[in-house]
């Protein structure tokens, strides 16, 4: 291997692979599987005390995505950068095979079948975009991005996956594509008043947006305003989600004796609302204890972004992280009624094949951020130490 002019310990190429592995946060990894291991004692206890049909299938898959996250991790980040627009065009392009022939699930097409595998594109695009805007605005100067010309080709990046996720209809993850990219342009130096100007147009269009929602949109925006209009029907999973809550109390039933859960009063009690079976078991002290662990997960993202010298890593760590706080916000939001239910995973612990993956390697990422933090690369993606 070709000397580098960079000393030991900042040049990950000099760097042995050994070397890496102890670099690697263990202790973002041990809360990763802390997490992770509630959600299997969730998805235990809601197949009323069985390992299938759901918690055997997310510990295969978590055993599988851990390996490629740690895989990621190790990994010169200078990769994933040279790597950036082409895992964006093939997210885009799954994402258009799925607008010509997606699988239908629950009223939507999200789904590609892949035989073994249920594929959702569009939780590959929410990493893909963090890493192609990542790329885009480490190449531009702060000068750069306040030039609206420059603004264009990013925010088409958001528009064009968000649209078409629209389409599947999938508000929640279009929110978050939005919501996600919008953080890395804040993070980029993109004015206040452009975002003010953006906002204030979204807001004179909603009238005009209202018309193109679905009636199942239009009726889960107006269960939230008066849930307890249609108990039984549109109000009906938020109805039971509040009773759940907060008929756990304190300290909870027990593990395995929600009553509302087990006796299949709540709805999607294995992905959406499992926050709410777990306040139902634990009560109040464990859904506190819960948020608690992603709090410090979340806090470690946002350290690490602060400790890295390079833009490209410092957008990445803080789009991974932006976009973990929001998954986590929306769906607590969401199952206790503060927001419309727009269908958000619970991170780490809902049950879900892709989105369990999609989790892990943008932590592999995040990971990766944190061993490369010292490394200088130019705007040009190379390792020349100008930044």
């Amino acid at each position: 291997m070709a000397m580098s002019k960079y000393r030991i310990g900042e040049d990950p190429d000099y760097v042995p692979i050994g070397r890496r592995l102890l670099l690697l946060n263990w202790t973002l990894v041990l809360l990763i599987a802390v997490l992770s291991g509630i959600g299997f004692a969730m998805l235990y206890s809601a197949a009323n005390g069985s390992f299938q049909p759901w918690a055997e299938r997310q510990m295969m898959r978590f055993a599988v995505g851990a390996a490629l996250m740690i895989i990621i991790a190790i990994t010169d980040i200078r990769i994933w950068l040279k790597l950036a627009y082409f895992s964006y065009f093939v997210a885009l392009v799954l994402l258009i095979g799925v607008e010509i022939k997606g699988d239908i699930g629950m009223g939507a097409q999200r789904w590609i079948n892949l035989g073994f595998f249920q594929l959702q594109p569009s939780e590959l695009m929410k990493i893909s975009l963090v890493l192609a805007l990542a790329r885009y605005f480490h190449g531009l100067t702060v000068e750069d991005t306040g030039r609206i010309p420059l603004l264009i080709p990013p925010l088409l990046m958001v528009l064009a996956p968000a649209a078409l996720v629209l389409r599947q209809p999938d508000l929640g993850t279009a929110l978050l594509l939005i919501a996600g990219g919008g953080v890395i342009f804040w993070l980029a130096g993109v004015r206040m008043w452009k975002f003010g100007l953006i906002l204030g147009s979204a807001l004179a269009a909603i009238p005009i947006g209202w018309q193109f929602l679905r009636d199942y949109q239009k009726n889960r925006v107006l269960t939230f305003l008066n849930p307890e209009n249609d108990p039984l029907g549109a109000g009906y999973h938020i109805t039971q989600s509040k009773i759940a809550l907060g008929s756990g109390g304190l300290f909870g039933k027990g593990f395995m004796l929600g009553s509302q859960s087990h006796l299949n009063f709540l709805p999607e009690k294995q992905t959406d609302f499992i926050f709410t079976m777990l306040g139902e078991e634990f009560g109040l002290v464990g859904g506190l204890a819960l948020l608690a662990l992603y709090a410090l997960v979340i806090t470690y993202g946002y350290v690490i972004a602060l400790r890295c010298r390079n833009q490209f890593g410092r957008m990445v760590a803080i789009g991974v992280t932006s976009t973990f706080f929001l998954y986590v916000f929306i769906n607590i939001a969401m199952v206790m009624g503060l927001i419309p239910v727009v269908g958000v995973p619970l991170p780490l612990v809902s049950y879900g094949g892709t989105v369990m993956m999609t989790i892990l390697v943008s932590f592999g990422l995040l990971m990766s951020v944190s061993i490369h933090r010292d490394i200088r690369i130019s705007r040009q993606g190379n390792d020349d130490g100008r930044n």
